[in-house]
């Protein structure tokens, strides 16, 4: 949000401070102010008000004039203008021979063989408005010569605040709620709003208005006729303009400049097309077209101002195109309202459209402000338009009021918190000058919140200690080292688990962390082939990429590796990162922890990948919990898995996850010549297991025993299981040292390693035991290599 110096300086006087200082005291006590600060007008001069006296048509171009213009000086000087509106009699803004208008200096300049001296200049030129239309009509009564800058608030100081800083702030999303601010840092008063007395209209006859829902917290509106005036002021237009906002038409503009001044969003019906007010919502949807021409779907939920029972516009957020401001509008209603905060989010959210109203009415407004808007307008109306007339009574239904808040402490609470000891003048004076009501005796203080601040913002006494805080000045707070016990806190056993994968992964297997959201991309798992699986949403998503929480991290991975497939031959990616799949009982998601590994090579086979990774694996549960992993085929259950390459992962009966590899029609849309294999393992599961502890030997003082068997398996599942049945104690050790395929099928190459620790064993009692190895797998199926 854009804020002017000179709009806050109309209510508090600023005059002999550093306002550049100010600001920068704002934005340590207040709302963050971004860092570029905008000296509106310091790079302008020069440029005075002038009159045409003289306007001839160019012989050599149909859209240049040559121009005689009284500059103030004894004698008018000649200027060629190509701008579609001069006139004779018209006064517009001059740039003089020698005037700075940006980086630009005025000289004298020939224009299609005749010299310029100087130039007419549009609103947009001379940097106060985007109206480049035409040289700028100054209709004020101003004498010729009179500087520019003299005759218009040009020179302002305008610095932004970030909007976040404001959300739990509703009074600072107008100028008069951060003069007030200023006025508490500056220890100057605040001086009140210009209005008009509304009780005396009380005689008028009243708007025929009613609410007929509850989402409606109070609605104030009055009629005005005989308005005339269709231009705003320039002064208007400049501020206007300053703050980001465009000059529209007086009323259209005078409601725009209520909004940025006290923060109350107003609307301005025709009341040609608006009698008979009712706040409501409709049982059945419809659409409904807004000021901007958009048609929209209206569903049961959405608050609307209606004529009578026809719709004119969506409560808190744009008024309907039918009952708009136009040229011949002579009369208006004026709307005032309060809505409900969450009920004018959620719509904005639904309608996928927030605007400077809304996102006002969002934080909670303060109902009492509607009035005093309303009486606000009609003093600026009245000052600008002297002919126009009130012609109603001020009609005011204030449906829900917000309760009063009165906090209550003592002087000890505020040292406790502050830790420094300030002064009860100080405190009363602080709270004073931000419009809380404060009375002390004896130490106990009883504090008034405002009402401005009472909608969601000041609640408890906590609240009060940082109002007198941020205005004392953190900065003035003295700096001492905080005496505080310190306990050693363990770490979570799953955090634990979790770290030492992750120095497992990288520090031995060279893999790189990735982190990502919890969404399900749709374009990216098009992009794939893989559809977006049914899971839980997020309501009136406004975007289909962050609309379905993921089930697996393994599509997310093979986005990434599809993103990066170009940039190495080689390379493999892991993530801890949560997903969810479905709700409970208790209609809570049911969240997950996993770990997803994806690796990626153009230069290994699928086969000798997933080997790697299932290795990989092995040494995650062999190094944390000390225990070894099992693998059994299942059934894909997945797109993006492969039909037959694909394992269950078990650790005593448990199943931690999956490994596998990529469907082939996925893994062509990666890289159609390179190997893509995944595993998704659940951390919880995984954390839970019981370690086996670390087991210590003494070595065999006998030499060990290596046999080495080739056994023609598509898997080792059927090994591991022969070699665990012969129920050996003698084996020590087992590892797959080779695999091989040829034209009798794939051949797995197991090295078993016997030994004793009593004694020598003799080649016949091993090969007793490989023999009965080799006779067990027989029965399955699984033979010798030969």
């Amino acid at each position: 949000m854009f804020l002017s110096m000179n709009w806050i300086s109309d209510y508090v006087d600023l005059s002999g401070l550093d306002k550049l200082d100010l600001i920068h005291r704002f934005s340590l006590s207040t709302a963050e102010v971004e860092n570029e600060i905008f000296m509106k007008g310091q790079d302008l001069s020069g440029v005075v008000v002038a009159e045409i006296k003289s306007v001839e048509a160019h012989p050599e171009s149909e859209k240049l004039h040559l121009l005689k213009v009284d500059i103030g000086e004894a004698e008018p000087v000649d200027v060629v203008c190509g701008a579609p509106n001069v006139r004779v009699g018209m006064k517009t803004a001059f740039a003089k021979v020698g005037a700075q208008i940006g980086e630009i200096t005025i000289a004298p300049r020939k224009l299609a063989g005749y010299t310029s001296n100087g130039m007419c200049c549009s609103e947009k030129e001379i940097g106060i408005s985007d109206d480049n239309s035409g040289i700028m009509d100054i209709t004020d009564d101003l004498p010729n010569g009179t500087d520019l800058k003299d005759a218009y608030a040009i020179d302002d100081i305008v610095f932004e605040v970030d909007n976040k800083s404001l959300t739990n702030r509703p009074d600072l999303w107008g100028h008069y709620g951060i003069a007030r601010e200023f006025a508490a840092l500056a220890n100057r008063p605040l001086k009140p709003l210009d209005t008009v007395d509304l009780h005396a209209y009380d005689n008028l006859p009243k708007v025929d208005m009613k609410i007929e829902d509850p989402l409606c917290l109070r609605y104030s509106c009055l009629q005005v006729e005989n308005i005339h005036t269709a231009v705003s002021p320039v002064n208007m237009r400049i501020r206007l303009y300053y703050c980001g906002m465009r000059a529209i038409n007086f009323l259209a503009d005078l409601t725009n400049y209520l909004m940025l001044e006290m923060g109350q969003p107003m609307h301005a019906f025709d009341s040609r097309k608006v009698e008979k007010i009712r706040v409501k919502r409709f049982p059945e949807p419809f659409t409904f077209q807004t000021l901007d021409g958009v048609e929209r779907n209206i569903d049961e939920n959405t608050l609307m101002i209606c004529n009578d029972n026809t719709p004119v516009a969506i409560a808190g957020i744009m008024g309907g195109l039918d009952s708009e401001i136009v040229e011949d509008t002579t009369t208006l209603t004026l709307e005032s309202a309060t809505f409900d905060a969450a009920s004018v989010r959620k719509s904005t959210v639904r309608l996928a459209h927030r605007t400077d109203a809304s996102q006002r009415y969002e934080k909670c407004l303060d109902p009492e402000m509607t009035v005093p808007a309303i009486a606000r307008f009609v003093k600026l109306l009245t000052d600008t338009d002297k002919g126009a007339r009130v012609v109603s009574a001020l009609t005011d239904e204030y449906a829900r009021r917000y309760e009063a808040v009165t906090l209550k402490f003592d002087r000890a609470f505020i040292d406790r918190y502050t830790g420094i000891s300030i002064d009860t003048e100080t405190i009363v004076k602080t709270l004073l000058s931000l419009g809380f009501g404060v009375t002390e005796q004896n130490g106990e203080f009883t504090v008034d919140v405002p009402s401005w601040r009472a909608t969601k913002d000041v609640t408890i006494k906590a609240d009060i200690v940082e109002e007198i805080t941020r205005i004392y000045g953190y900065d003035n707070f003295a700096v001492h080292t905080a005496t505080a016990p310190l306990y050693p806190v363990r770490t979570a056993q799953e955090k634990t688990v979790e770290n030492k994968m992750k120095d497992i992964l990288v520090k031995r297997f060279a893999l790189h962390e990735v982190h990502s959201y919890i969404w399900a991309y749709y374009d990216e798992y098009k992009a794939l082939g893989i559809p977006v699986e049914e899971n839980i949403k997020l309501i009136n998503a406004t975007n289909p990429n962050i609309e379905t929480i993921r089930k697996t991290i393994v599509p997310t991975q093979l986005c990434q590796v599809r993103s990066n497939a170009n940039y190495a031959a080689d390379f493999g990616i892991f993530e801890i990162g949560r997903t969810v799949d479905g709700v409970d009982e208790n209609n809570l998601c049911r969240e997950y922890k996993k770990l997803a590994i994806t690796l990626f090579s153009k230069t290994k086979s699928t086969e000798s990948l997933y080997f790697e990774l299932a290795s990989m694996l092995s040494n995650l549960a062999g190094d944390i919990k000390h225990k070894t992993l099992r693998f059994e085929a299942i059934e894909p259950t997945h797109v993006y898995e492969h039909p037959r390459n694909l394992n269950a992962v078990l650790c005593d009966g448990t199943a931690l996850g999956v490994i596998g590899t990529v469907h082939p029609t996925v893994l062509k849309k990666i890289d159609k010549k390179a190997s893509v294999v995944f595993a998704e393992i659940d951390v919880r599961a995984f954390s839970e297991l019981e370690s086996n502890g670390i087991h210590y030997s003494e070595p065999s003082r006998f030499p060990e025993m290596e046999v080495d068997l080739s056994f023609v398996s598509d898997t080792y599942a059927p090994i591991g299981k022969a070699i665990a049945a012969a129920n050996c104690d003698w084996i020590r050790k087992t590892a797959v040292v080779d695999t091989y395929r040829d034209a009798a099928g794939k051949s797995i190459t197991t090295r078993l390693t016997f030994a004793n620790p009593e004694r020598t064993l003799t080649r016949e009692e091993v090969m007793q035991v490989v023999d009965s190895i080799i006779a067990d797998l027989a029965k399955d199926g699984v033979a010798l290599k030969q």
